[in-house]
């Protein structure tokens, strides 16, 4: 029978052992799994575009269609020297606005057509709520959008990320007759079939649509000056 002396030093060699086996293992994954982010970012960026793509083929489908990419304040003004790709907006999102970097997404579409596409992060019913929403040259038209989640509910919140809620959002417009920033609402009930600026809620779901509204305002106002005069960059 072994000592209490024994198994202690036991159990703290072996927790040594497995600690560094973990960690080996951990700095020999990094890299594949950075690739796996770096390429599962493409795929959203492109899918707020319309374009379905799959890990195989998203980074040479995101050379072919995503030609130009820039770096804006709330006030914007380009900022210099900042790779788009690289500005976690998580992080962004908990500086003050005046000091964000705000990334832009530039894809030239298959009809010739520019598309504009910006990041969005949020809070849904139970986690974190992220995603991407592209617009025509006119800064105000909605192409497409892009939305998933962390925690949401399954069958309901967590319908965000379904074709089926994203198309709502196509050809919605996010400035009134009057150039006035409106956003687009998700209307518990249903939006009205001539409602530029509103979208069906998910049934079932009202908490989270809620939390895709405000993350779409919230993050679309600081983007608010650089639509109005993209001319001057």
């Amino acid at each position: 029978m072994h000592s209490n002396k024994y198994i202690f030093i036991y159990s703290a060699v072996m927790v040594v052992v497995v600690a560094i086996a973990l960690t080996i293992v951990a700095v020999q994954l990094k890299p594949l799994q950075d690739i796996n982010i770096r390429i599962e970012k493409m795929q959203n960026i492109l899918a707020s575009v319309n374009l379905v793509t799959t890990p195989k083929n998203a980074q040479e489908l995101y050379t072919k269609y995503l030609k130009e990419t820039l770096v804006v304040n709330e006030k914007g003004d380009l900022i210099t020297g900042v790779d788009a790709f690289t500005v976690d907006l998580a992080l962004e999102l908990k500086k003050p606005p005046a000091d964000r970097q705000l990334p832009i997404y530039i894809a030239i579409l298959d009809n010739g057509e520019k598309a504009y596409i910006v990041p969005l992060r949020g809070k849904g019913l139970w986690g974190a709520i992220w995603g991407y929403i592209s617009f025509k040259s006119d800064f105000n038209t909605v192409v497409g959008t892009m939305f998933d989640h962390k925690s949401e509910t399954p069958g309901l919140g967590a319908e965000i990320n379904t074709r089926e809620f994203q198309q709502h959002f196509e050809g919605k417009k996010i400035f009134d007759d009057k150039g006035v920033f409106t956003s687009i609402g998700i209307l518990k009930g249903g939006a009205k079939p001539d409602d530029m600026h509103g979208v069906d809620a998910i049934s079932g779901g009202t908490i989270t649509s809620k939390g895709v509204e405000k993350m779409i305002r919230d993050c679309l106002v600081g983007y608010e000056n650089y639509f109005k005069n993209p001319n001057k960059l």
